[in-house]
């Protein structure tokens, strides 16, 4: 008897699987076509600009990021090599 109550049962519908999606999950997805839209928008912006400032806004902020992670020894793992030769001849922190 217990299988004919379980075959008149109506299966889901594909909107009752979407409301079981938590909404963290709906908030996470409009953030992230938010940034992709900012990241489009950006790069045409970019591409109109006058390329020697725009090298030199590059040339400034990547300096600023090499002599931080030199400085605090906060390199990703992949830049370690290049971090560690360039440490010896720029302070750092220490260790701490």
């Amino acid at each position: 008897m217990n299988f004919f109550a379980a075959a008149t049962t109506t299966p889901p519908t594909a909107v009752d699987r979407l409301r079981e999606i938590p909404l963290e999950f709906w908030v996470r997805i409009a953030i992230g076509l938010a940034v992709i839209a900012g990241v489009v928008i950006v790069l045409r912006k970019v591409a109109k600009m006058n390329k020697v400032v725009l090298g030199a806004v590059v040339f400034i902020a990547l300096t600023m990021i090499g002599f931080n992670w030199i400085y605090e020894r906060n390199e990703p793992a992949w830049a370690t090599p290049a971090v560690q030769w360039l440490a010896g001849f720029f302070p750092s922190k220490g260790k701490t």
